[in-house]
């Protein structure tokens, strides 16, 4: 009962005495990098007495960490350090067969190296992908393989990457991917493919070629767009404005196809994305063009739907997402078992090739 009401009769000054202890014994890595305008990064190499950190740094750091009466988190650490042998994938969409592609390619590497895959889907959604990241970063996995949700790149938010990969966990970035964050990555020669699918067009008698895109707002999206104006202007072509549909979303795209194909006269057409390409050919036929005699078309997908599905069948990009996935792994597990430190981070380059089909001309 004493203890019970000394307890109760403490005075403010010491009650807050004790709330600032309280306070102290709570300091995370988080909390001192940012009170020191450092790196969570910079912060842990520096208690772990790593030689990449200056000795003024680490005795800044380290004082700053005793005054808060900082504790490492030794659960949290022997999860960190203990291997799951397990990769997280997140992948912004399910129902897009490239991505099912680039998740088989990883399974199929992953199997073979004795780890097992736990897939997520972003849905798009930034929100979602940064949970998502918390959420397995915290022991369940040994590093993520992902693509960029939409959500991301429109607000250009890449934050909680960097502080996965500042906290110890590695990621390899495929397809969308950001120069704003410092990671492996496996990309598709997007601007060359879009510049030179544009090229056969041209090569094929193609004077008018329409551009049509749903997914503008994707880094992806952009650097196809890119290479479509590229091969116009060394060709000595000028831009038509009136024939590029550039937008951020199927709904948007498909309410102003019937306008490209009513106000103007096209004699090819250059998709940049799948559905893109299934639009473009279904609405080329509703307007009684002869596919490939009077309008050639080109798609930048690979999926059943638009290469097999579709009659005629369509001239595709192959952007090959088993080889994508496979490489992605490869290169995860590459980092994730090396025993050197600072492992220099590498872009691998995927080439994709012309499918020629039904949609186009024989040159």
């Amino acid at each position: 009962m004493e203890n019970l009401f000394l307890k109760f009769s403490i005075s403010s000054d010491h009650q807050k005495t004790i709330n600032t202890q309280l306070m102290k014994a709570k300091a995370t890595l988080k909390q001192i990098a940012k009170e020191l305008n450092v790196s969570v990064s910079t912060v842990s190499k520096a208690l772990n007495d790593s030689p990449e950190i200056s000795e003024q740094t680490k005795i800044k750091i380290k004082e700053y960490a005793k005054l808060k009466n900082y504790k490492p988190n030794v659960i949290g650490l022997n999860l960190k350090n203990r291997k799951t042998k397990t990769i997280g994938v997140i992948i912004p969409n399910i129902l897009n067969s490239f991505f099912a592609k680039v998740f088989s390619g990883i399974e199929k590497v992953a199997d073979k190296k004795g780890y097992n895959v736990i897939m997520c889907i972003s849905n798009e959604s930034l929100e979602k992908e940064a949970h998502t990241l918390e959420m397995l970063s915290n022991g369940t996995i040994d590093g993520f393989i992902l693509s960029i949700s939409e959500e991301a790149q429109k607000a250009h938010e890449y934050n909680h990457f960097k502080e996965i990969i500042n906290d110890g966990t590695p990621i390899v970035m495929f397809d969308r991917t950001t120069d704003e964050v410092e990671c492996d990555k496996v990309i598709v020669d997007d601007f060359d493919s879009a510049l030179n699918s544009t090229q056969h067009l041209i090569d094929l008698g193609c004077k008018n070629i329409a551009l049509l895109s749903s997914v503008d707002n994707l880094s992806v999206g952009k650097l196809r767009a890119e290479g479509y104006l590229q091969a116009l202007k060394n060709n000595n072509i000028p831009v038509n404005e009136k024939i590029i549909l550039r937008t951020d979303s199927e709904e948007g795209l498909n309410e102003n196809i019937e306008a490209i194909f009513d106000n103007n006269v096209i004699d090819g057409i250059f998709a940049l994305d799948e559905n893109d390409s299934v639009a473009a050919l279904k609405m080329g036929v509703k307007k009684g063009y002869e596919i490939p005699e009077n309008l050639s078309i080109i798609g930048f997908a690979d999926g059943i739907l638009a290469s097999r599905r579709l009659s005629p069948s369509l001239t595709t990009v192959s952007q090959h997402g088993i080889e994508i996935g496979e490489v992605a792994a490869k290169l995860l597990i590459e980092r994730l078992e090396s025993k050197e430190e600072n492992v220099v981070y590498v872009t691998k380059v995927i080439k994709t090739k012309l499918k020629e089909r039904e949609s186009t001309r024989s040159i």
